[in-house]
């Protein structure tokens, strides 16, 4: 219930949302027909559109955004035709002289209403388009809800949060046009400019669609605005919770509750380092389930313990079991996992849960995420994330004892993780994970923002703190963008020590040379373990890069890194 009241109040305030400022016009230009004949339906159109839209791109992945960029060049063109016909009056009245030919009644009443705006049908269908045109002014709370849907699947749950966040939208504009139309009533009778306000208001509806066309709805509009909704959105999530990892609090060893029964380990597409596992078989062992996905950086910061901890008990009874469920699409490739097992030093078994199966069964939200079950088959304690090692490592020790493990070591794991494995320093982070692909990308600022799933060049940009840009031919997609031609460039303006891009070659077994500068010169002492100190680097397989680790701690700077040779396929900044 909390989650879909957010929902409902992020969709209210989704009309302060630059890239809806374009659609506005027309919507006013209605503002004198009656609200149930007109207004209502267009908002029904509207909501209905969004939230089938949004659905669809949780459940359908990539090819569904693909469909909504079309729809929105569809919308647009609906849009364009009514605004020439506000501008134009004849045209509206040749527009419809086709359908007065045919001598329907039905078709004069529908001509009729077209040329004045009015009426259920024509007033849905621009709702339709306007929900189109809507679908990409999302917020956190909206991608909040569509990555819970693409990891839990297609729900009650989920669509009930859609629809809520596509009422509140919905109700939103339903008082700006009820209060909008009475000013522009007033002021129609005040000023006796009727015509020129409808021709007026075309205009602006052409403008709209030229700003929506050159993408300054999601790009120029977006960084210009002083009322974007994100910070407020976010600030609601910050404030009740929502999409933060939670953890139980550290119960006493000796009080350790039964949260549930393990669930089964089906599902699992393949197993590495074992055959497949059942709850039956580790019955009497205690397990620890360990959720993962190879390219997550806080994920491989915890390997180093989980690792330690499956050495360290194996013969007094603990049974360690990855579960590595994927973030992007390659990290279902069985050989890229086995690869990431390898280097990781990863001896215990790991079931790759490419269908969430797993997942699922344990209503799991997060990774790393950290199951500790009895003997008896029952889970007793969670983590989810980063840190409280010592506390784990105790839970670890009660369970053994528990299941009558003698001679149980009291001393704690002591693990100095080396490159990327290393602890974060969190208290220095001041930047987020941010991902490349349009999906999940935020602080875009190249001029023009993205041109979606088509070649586009793009211009570096000035940049301020967790802002980033692309320079050269890309085509971003969904989930990452793919470098085109040699010399393209991707800057980032962050403050923290470590810094780490997910990417890969686009052709597996042809390396990707680059060059990283920071604050325009060579790293030096500041190198990441993937790099020289002149900063360059090669990509030879799809993994996380650790790219710069500042000898002198986290303080704000300029990343820059060049690719000297086209195919490239860039995911995701993590920081630490």
């Amino acid at each position: 219930m909390l989650l879909i009241l957010l929902s409902y109040l992020a969709g209210a305030l989704t009309i302060l949302s630059p890239c809806i400022l374009p659609v506005l016009p027309f919507v006013f230009a209605r503002a004198g027909q009656p609200f149930v004949k007109s207004g209502l339906p267009l908002l029904l159109g509207m909501a209905l559109t969004f939230a089938g839209v949004a659905t669809l791109a949780a459940v359908g992945g990539g090819w569904a955004v693909q469909a909504n960029q079309v729809g929105r060049w569809i919308a647009l063109a609906v849009m364009a035709v009514l605004g020439l016909t506000l501008v134009f009056p004849s045209l509206a009245d040749r527009l419809t002289r086709p359908l007065v030919a045919l001598g329907s009644r039905l078709t004069e009443r529908a001509s009729a209403e077209q040329q004045s705006g009015g009426g259920v049908w024509p007033s849905f269908l621009l709702g339709v388009a306007t929900g189109l045109l809507w679908a990409p002014c999302a917020g956190p709370i909206l991608g909040l809800i569509l990555t819970g849907a693409a990891l839990q699947g297609a729900s009650i749950g989920t669509t009930l949060l859609l629809v809520a966040y596509a009422g509140g939208a919905a109700t939103s504009l339903a008082l700006a046009l009820l209060i909008g139309g009475k000013v522009f009533q007033a002021m129609k009778k005040s000023l006796g400019v009727g015509e020129w306000v409808r021709r007026g208001l075309g205009v602006l509806v052409l403008i709209g669609v030229a700003a929506i066309a050159l993408g300054l709805d999601t790009g120029l509009l977006t960084r210009l605005s002083s009322s974007s909704t994100n910070r407020i959105e976010q600030s609601l999530l910050s404030r009740f919770g929502a999409g933060q990892p939670t953890n139980a609090p550290a119960a006493p060893l000796n009080a350790l509750p039964v949260e549930g029964a393990m669930p089964p380990l089906t599902g699992a597409t393949e197993w590495i380092n074992s055959p497949p596992l059942t709850t039956e078989q580790l019955r009497g062992k205690v397990v620890l389930v360990d959720f993962w996905t190879y390219s997550c950086i806080n994920c491989v910061r915890t390997i180093p313990y989980v690792r330690a901890w499956a050495e360290k008990y194996r013969d007094q009874g603990l049974v360690v079991i990855g579960i590595h469920t994927p973030e992007f699409a390659f990290e279902k490739s069985p050989a890229n996992v086995r690869d990431a097992v390898r280097r990781f030093g990863v001896t215990y078994p790991v079931a790759m849960d490419n269908d969430f199966a797993i997942w699922r069964a344990f209503d799991n939200r997060y990774w790393p995420a950290h199951y500790f079950i009895d003997a008896k088959g029952n889970i007793r304690y969670h983590h989810f994330g980063e840190g409280d090692y010592e506390h784990s490592e105790r839970v670890i020790q009660q369970l053994l004892k528990e299941a009558g493990a003698t001679g149980v070591d009291q001393a704690v794991v002591q693990v100095r993780g080396q490159g990327a494995e290393a602890a974060a320093d969190m208290a220095e982070v001041a930047s987020p994970e941010t991902y490349v692909g349009y999906a999940r990308a935020e602080h875009f600022v190249s001029p023009g923002g993205f041109g979606f799933d088509v070649r586009k060049t793009y211009a570096a940009a000035p940049l301020k703190l967790n802002d980033w840009s692309l320079s050269g031919d890309w085509i971003v997609r969904s989930e990452h963008a793919d470098l085109q031609t040699a010399g393209g460039k991707l800057a980032f303006r962050f403050k923290a020590r470590d810094l780490h891009l997910v990417m890969g070659p686009s052709n597996m077994g042809k390396a990707v040379r680059f060059r990283v500068r920071i604050d325009g010169q060579a790293p030096g002492a500041d190198a990441g373990v993937d790099i020289d100190a002149q900063g360059l680097g090669r990509i030879d397989s799809q993994r996380l890069y650790q790219l710069v680790r500042q000898s002198g701690g986290a303080r704000e700077r300029t990343f820059e890194i060049e690719f000297l040779d086209p195919g490239v396929q860039v995911f995701a900044f993590t920081f630490g």
